[in-house]
């Protein structure tokens, strides 16, 4: 018993010296291990049986909220299968010890320094906000969002026709919630993209999970009168989730042949659903990616390259960051020693992280692409579209990901890993080797 006692002390005493990247990158590699060997399970399957490569690509897609897959979920998996994947698609859209960390709040009323850091470096959380009560809420704006977004897909789809209704309905809303993308329809929206409901409900799951918890944490502060105006994130959030969608909507709809032809509203839904996919990085689409002209494309790259919100279930550089960067441009245009946002300086912090950001990114795009050119048969547009996809955690694909190599496969698992986690703790969880905290920051803006 003193042998145990001893043993869980040092325990404690290591994991209070480790960086919170590293009990992150632990943390979620140990999510995708332990699908991987349930997925792995004969009975979860049907037809002739998912490989070991594939179920590792599945499980790694689901935690990192992806949505890329190698073979056909609905076809390859039984329904306990099927719910085995998107119960990884919701602890990987909660974040790593969400789910533990509100079990152990529902009895105590703290958390530990060790899951407080954890929480706070997965969350990218704003020094002012408190990790406890921010798990609180994320946990029941989950579960209401989820359960209003399944009632109200069970509606459109039972009106539609389609065959288990109920379960396309919860599975889609955990699904567009968690900015995943998988879908039980192996073409995606395609049948309904004239369906103005389900374009509307999806639309709305998918920007209030990108737009991150943040945001409605500090709203729902303003509305109970605890603060008297919303954080400098949660403003630039919100305009810049706005001017991206207006700004990609727009191009797609005036550049993109493959929807010339149809009626201007459906025009205009499919341009606006293509651009909130893609920045949301849900992953979904409603035309064929593949037959999108090559403008188009590249626009859709850049949109899931700048991605969702911090603290939100999607994937990207983040807008913050985004913002960031051309704050830092326009101040070099300008002459400004500063960089500012509606009067109020960006601390230098913030702007040294952003940039660290960028470069890790990009790094890390060029690299998984250059890999891909070596493995992969497919032009060059098919392999930089899909590893801006994987590192994105995305999931929109021109069409080559069952098609891929074993190489090809280990390539893009690291790709979503690392977009899970972001570039930047990425690298910090490998390569950070002193017993370090993370550096306190402005208490205003989560980049």
């Amino acid at each position: 018993m003193k042998f145990v006692i001893k043993a869980w002390s040092r325990a404690k005493e290591f994991l209070r010296d480790v960086h919170p990247a590293k009990l992150a990158f632990l943390g979620y590699l140990s999510y995708i291990v332990i699908g991987w060997v349930i997925l792995c399970v004969p009975w979860l399957q049907k037809g002739p049986g998912v490989g070991a490569l594939d179920n590792l690509f599945i499980s790694t897609s689901a935690v990192s909220t992806t949505g890329l897959a190698t073979v056909s979920i609905a076809d390859r998996y039984s329904f306990a299968g099927q719910v085995v994947v998107l119960t990884l698609i919701q602890l990987g859209g909660i974040g790593y010890m969400t789910l533990g960390s509100f079990v152990i709040l529902s009895r105590r009323t703290d958390l530990s320094e060790v899951r407080s850091g954890i929480g706070r470096t997965v969350f990218s959380l704003p020094a002012s906000f408190r990790v406890d009560k921010f798990i609180r809420s994320v946990i029941k704006f989950t579960l209401v969002i989820e359960l209003a977004g399944a009632v109200a897909l069970y509606f459109i789809f039972r009106r539609a026709g389609a065959p288990d209704a109920v379960w396309s309905a919860i599975f889609h809303s955990v699904s567009a919630f968690c900015t995943a993308g998988f879908s039980l329809y192996n073409d995606s929206f395609l049948a309904y993209a004239g369906n103005f409901w389900l374009v509307a409900v999806i639309a709305v799951l998918s920007y209030l999970g990108a737009i991150g918890f943040i945001v409605f944490v500090d709203y729902w502060r303003l509305f109970r009168g605890k603060i008297s105006e919303v954080t400098l994130t949660s403003r630039i959030i919100l305009r810049m989730t706005l001017w991206l969608t207006v700004g990609g909507t727009l191009l797609l709809f005036i550049s993109e042949p493959s929807i010339q032809g149809k009626p201007i509203d459906e025009r205009l839904m499919a341009a606006f659903f293509q651009a909130m996919t893609a920045m949301t990085t849900v992953g979904f689409n409603t035309v064929s990616i593949a037959a999108l002209s090559k403008a188009s494309l590249l626009l859709i790259v850049v949109l899931m390259v700048i991605g969702a919100s911090p603290s939100g279930t999607g994937g990207g550089l983040k807008t913050t960051s985004f913002s960031a960067i051309i704050g830092v441009m326009r101040s070099a245009i300008t002459g400004h020693g500063e960089v500012r946002f509606w009067g109020r300086p960006v601390p230098i912090e913030r702007i040294w992280t952003a940039v660290a950001g960028l470069g890790f990114y990009i790094s890390a795009l060029v690299i998984g692409t250059y890999l891909l050119e070596i493995t992969e048969p497919s032009n060059f547009l098919d392999n930089l579209f899909e590893a801006a996809s994987a590192l994105g955690t995305v999931g929109l694909s021109m069409g080559i990901t069952p098609t891929l190599t074993n190489m090809g496969k280990l390539i893009l698992i690291l790709l979503m890993f690392c977009g899970r986690l972001g570039p930047l703790t990425f690298g910090i969880a490998l390569f950070f080797r002193k017993g370090l905290q993370p550096t306190a920051l402005d208490n205003d803006l989560a980049v």
